[in-house]
């Protein structure tokens, strides 16, 4: 089974940074293969030239949506097609977000739970969450957008127990901003798990590039 691997999110309390651009200019030739923003509140021609440039340099890349509606699902879901992104993260399922990255090739891995506010909260019964997130594979998602460290619940119970029960990718988003985190990612062994504003609040060294190397080499180990 491979390491969980990193998402890098330009993104700083749910939004994506002014800076993106530069930032990712930075840190370009890092060891992070996946890196994503928010749909908020880059102009949509700045996040196209942004995606562009990411997979200019053999990057993976991910567009995060928070958003609650059908139609703010959808919109975010178009966007990541114009953006060519591989992966959208985020919103509530439906049904026709689901269809509609099918049929453009995006792996879709909606929230599971009940989720609210920004930046993001999430609440529920953990058996209703794992049932959520098993209905939602048997519909054909690429995997699970799982706000771990946001749950107002037990985050390790959660994290562990979805992972292993739910036969899809799951991605632990959200508030992992210590090497504990990293600890407890590593014995959940989700597919893929996001850091953002931790890596702007220098929780895992001094300049972004250093940190992300951080991450990246500590998860290998």
């Amino acid at each position: 089974m491979p390491n969980p691997e990193l998402i890098v999110m330009l993104t700083r309390h749910d939004y994506t940074v002014e800076n993106a651009i530069e930032v990712f200019e930075q840190c370009k030739n890092s060891n992070a293969l996946y890196w994503g923003i928010k749909e908020n509140p880059l102009p949509h021609d700045v996040m196209k030239r942004l995606f562009a440039r990411m997979k200019e340099c053999g990057k993976r890349t991910i567009l995060e949506v928070v958003a609650y509606t059908e139609s703010e699902g959808l919109a975010g879901a178009q966007l990541a097609a114009e953006c060519g992104c591989d992966i959208l993260l985020g919103t509530c399922y439906y049904d026709a977000i689901n269809d509609f990255c099918k049929e453009h090739n995006i792996r879709y891995m909606p929230f599971v739970g009940n989720i609210s506010g920004r930046p993001s909260v999430l609440s529920g019964d953990i058996d209703d969450i794992v049932k959520e997130a098993k209905d939602y594979a048997n519909k054909g998602v690429y995997g699970l957008n799982l706000l771990g460290y946001r749950y107002t619940g037990d985050a390790t119970a959660l994290n562990n127990t979805l992972v292993k029960q739910v036969n899809a990718p799951v991605c632990i988003a959200g508030s992992v901003d210590s090497y504990k985190r990293l600890d407890e990612i590593k014995e959940a062994q989700p597919r893929f798990f996001t850091i953002g504003s931790a890596f702007f609040d220098k929780r895992f060294g001094e300049t972004p590039e250093e940190q992300i190397n951080n991450v990246c080499n500590y998860m290998e180990k």
